[in-house]
């Protein structure tokens, strides 16, 4: 058997390795168009930084190192522009020639490449205007800065990538912007959990601009939407990927309106004996059953496996992708996975949320931290949907957690049940993840009835809203129009509370109020209880403050 592989980074790799332990015989030709194979992808922004040092250590393997072990033909500089699959064959272009190349079964893995806009002056300035995808990226962006010494850099886009590489500027002296055409940073959360990725991104020094455009670059700036020119000495495009996959269009290989490779459950492309998977493939979502693009290396490697295992007449089927990512942004983590709500939102889909606020260990051993999580479930049974994530320690554990429930379907009631590792120095008791379920089967069964941040300027002027902390906590900031009465006076109290009208409470995170609506209901109150409590109301308005803040700054400037 003859196997062809297009592409050697995560996926291809993994199929040429996997398939060499299964079929010692096969011959197997891996092509890769750049110089490198089986790179840290992920790794990238941290050698701009200088966290990892050795170039070499981006190389998971050479082209020598997997021949030697795997005796893979690996062909390095080899691009191929166009595949026959009538008569099973590739053309392929290197520096010297172009030849074609016959194959048994294809495999493409060709992964996507980064998205440039059209934006003028980018041509004019591309000596100074930067893309980080690859390894040869990454030794472009940390020479320029070797040999230029930039002052300023402007980051287009505020994903993952871009707010990684955004620290690791940070990390060399320089002065970093950010700009996103959305509301938000990070697209695969939701708005109420990015307010304090903002409060982070400006308390570190960087300049954030949310809902704007880059409408040109110029000579040492970027113009934006709004004409505020933002200093830049050198620019990082980072604004999303697309399949790689041009070298298709006349294949005869299904594409997708996004110019994916669209396969069945098997990997199968359309044509007979061409597998696709990685970046440049879509894949059903494990929630909602859409055809989804998720460009990550873990589903990628898990598909190479599936697809030398197909090779070699098995027949695995891949399940599904889900979207679960972490980053590190200096000491916060902002991890998801499954769903999100705004998704859930344009699909018509019925979800309910619980915000829970936790400490990453026992509140009593040192060096804690408050992680928030944000909870998408059914309403009907409580299965999970989805879940986001933003804290400091522990967030990488939790988000493991509930990624397995979003993937095997469990419900919060499986969540309770979970016996999860205590030690104080790691977690508590009650973990973080038992609490989102032992906070939403209250909600289900109405026992917590919960409202939230959208909700406060509806509430309707004759309702009651009571802030049960203390009155220290109270007189360091609270939310107008609220009353204090702690919990811990209530019962005493409730003489001052009109019980026959509607009571919204808070606390610092959710608790507190909880136990204040325990009370009340049984003395024949109607309440709500606000899901997050204050910390999360009080992310919202400093992120809110800062861009009124920065709003008129730019028009007095």
């Amino acid at each position: 058997m003859k196997v062809v592989i297009v592409g050697g980074v995560a996926g291809g790799a993994g199929t040429a390795a996997r398939l060499r332990r299964k079929d010692e015989h096969a011959e197997i030709i891996l092509l890769e168009k750049g110089p490198h194979i089986s790179y840290a992808n992920c790794g990238l922004p941290y050698y701009v930084g200088k966290v990892i040092q050795e170039k070499e250590k981006l190389q998971l393997q050479t082209p020598q190192s997997f021949h030697s072990r795997f005796q893979v033909d690996v062909r390095t500089g080899h691009q191929v522009i166009s595949v026959d699959p009538q008569r099973k064959t590739v053309l392929i272009r290197t520096d010297a020639k172009v030849y074609e190349e016959t194959y048994d079964k294809l495999v493409l893995s060709p992964g996507a490449e980064p998205v440039v806009p059209p934006v003028a002056g980018i041509r004019e300035n591309q000596s100074r205007i930067f893309t980080l995808r690859n390894v040869e990226d990454s030794y472009a962006i940390y020479d320029y800065i070797e040999a230029k010494h930039p002052e300023t850099c402007a980051v287009i886009g505020a994903g993952f990538i871009g707010l990684e590489i955004a620290e690791n500027m940070m990390e060399r002296g320089i002065q970093v912007s950010v700009i996103e055409g959305a509301a938000h940073v990070m697209p695969p959360i939701d708005l109420d959990m990015a307010h304090r990725v903002h409060n982070e991104i400006r308390g570190r020094g960087i300049r954030l601009y949310l809902n704007q455009m880059c409408q040109a670059v110029g000579n040492r700036e970027v113009i934006l939407g709004d004409g505020t020119a933002v200093k830049a000495d050198m620019v990082i495009l980072s604004i999303g990927v697309r399949p790689a996959t041009r070298f298709l269009k006349d294949s005869g290989i299904a594409l997708g309106k996004w110019g994916e490779i669209l396969v069945n459950d098997y990997m199968e492309t359309s044509c007979q004996d061409v597998y696709a998977l990685g970046d440049a493939v879509s894949v059903r979502h494990i929630v909602n059953g859409e055809l989804v693009l998720i460009p990550l290396a873990s589903p990628a490697n898990k598909q190479g496996r599936i697809v030398a295992d197909n090779l070699t007449g098995e027949r695995k089927a891949y399940r599904g992708s889900q979207g679960t990512s972490i980053m590190k942004f200096f000491d916060l983590t902002v991890a998801v996975t499954g769903e999100k709500e705004e998704s859930l939102k344009a699909q018509g889909r019925p979800y309910r949320k619980v915000f829970t606020v936790s400490a990453s260990h026992a509140g009593y051993y040192p060096g804690g931290s408050q992680m928030y999580i944000k909870t998408l479930f059914q309403p009907e049974d409580g299965r999970i949907l989805g879940a986001q994530i933003v804290g400091r320690d522990g967030v990488d554990k939790r988000i493991d957690l509930l990624a397995n429930a979003v993937r095997f379907g469990q419900t919060c009631y499986e969540l309770q049940e979970e016996e999860l590792s205590y030690a104080p120095p790691f977690s508590s008791a009650k973990d973080p993840v038992n609490m989102a379920g032992y906070v939403i089967e209250n909600v289900l069964k109405d026992r917590m009835k919960p409202y939230y941040l959208e909700d406060i300027p509806k509430i309707p002027e004759d309702a009651l809203c009571i802030d049960v902390r203390k009155p220290e906590e109270y007189e360091a900031g609270h939310i107008p129009g609220y009353v204090n009465i702690p919990v811990d006076e209530l019962r005493q109290r409730l003489g001052e509370i009109d019980l026959s009208k509607n009571i919204y409470l808070t606390c610092q995170i959710g608790l507190r109020g909880y136990l204040a609506q325990c009370i009340l209901e049984q003395h024949g109150a109607n309440t709500k209880n606000l899901s997050g409590g204050y910390a999360l109301y009080e992310e919202v308005i400093k992120d809110q403050q800062a861009m009124l803040d920065e709003g008129g700054n730019r028009q007095r400037g």
